[in-house]
């Protein structure tokens, strides 16, 4: 779970069209910042220090944004867009929340101890589930949620969104019965019939008749 406040600066964007192509060249995002109430703005951020940011931040932890050196507001990542060959950012959204407003949003499920099921059954865990939707207030949010797997006792005995303990402030909003991980026994594959290979029968020759 991330606690300590992470920090992004960014600058106003006038490249557009053609000239956002010579912005990422020179190791620059494209961005947009909007959310209830506030204008969208364009932005442009370091390449180096979003990808540092959004891999300690995710998308359900709050950013500090400053835009231009003004005070910083506090942001969502909300989408981005990648590169399919090079899977580099190519742009991203800053979603500014207000701490009053409730807000839904994924949050990443952190799949904690050992499934006793997949030693005592010779098991495989499987899980269904890698996030979840939900709603809360902004300053309620935390970077993920745990699952313990240590309940996981029996083959083919699921955990629910039901048995999640969400942390204070977090509503879950998948449906109770969702499945979000469990042990299942492993396929063995049925031996296949040996084929046996008939021997032809030699063919029978005819012996020519004596002729009289």
């Amino acid at each position: 779970m991330t606690n300590a406040n992470l920090n992004l600066k960014t600058k106003t964007r006038t490249a557009v069209g053609k000239a956002v192509a010579a912005l990422r060249k020179s190791g620059k995002i494209p961005a947009v910042l909007y959310g209830h109430g506030v204008d969208p703005v364009n932005l442009e951020v370091d390449y180096s220090q979003f990808e540092k940011v959004y891999r300690q931040a995710g998308d359900s932890t709050l950013v500090d944004l400053a835009v231009d050196e003004k005070s910083p507001v506090k942001v969502l990542v909300q989408d981005y867009q990648l590169d399919p060959t090079t899977s580099r950012y190519t742009h991203v959204d800053f979603y500014q929340v207000r701490m009053d407003e409730k807000l839904h949003t994924d949050i990443v499920l952190k799949f904690v101890g050992e499934a006793p099921a997949i030693k005592e059954h010779s098991g495989i865990l499987v899980t269904a589930l890698s996030e979840v939707e939900v709603e809360c207030l902004p300053a309620d949010l935390v970077h993920e949620i745990e699952v313990d797997l240590s309940v996981l006792k029996e083959i083919d005995v699921p955990i629910h969104i039901s048995d999640i303990k969400a942390p204070a402030g977090i509503k879950i909003l998948n449906h109770p019965t969702d499945v979000v991980a469990l042990v299942q026994p492993q396929r063995v594959e049925e031996e296949k019939p040996a084929v046996v290979e008939e021997t032809a029968a030699p063919a029978q020759t005819t012996e020519p008749a004596e002729e009289k």
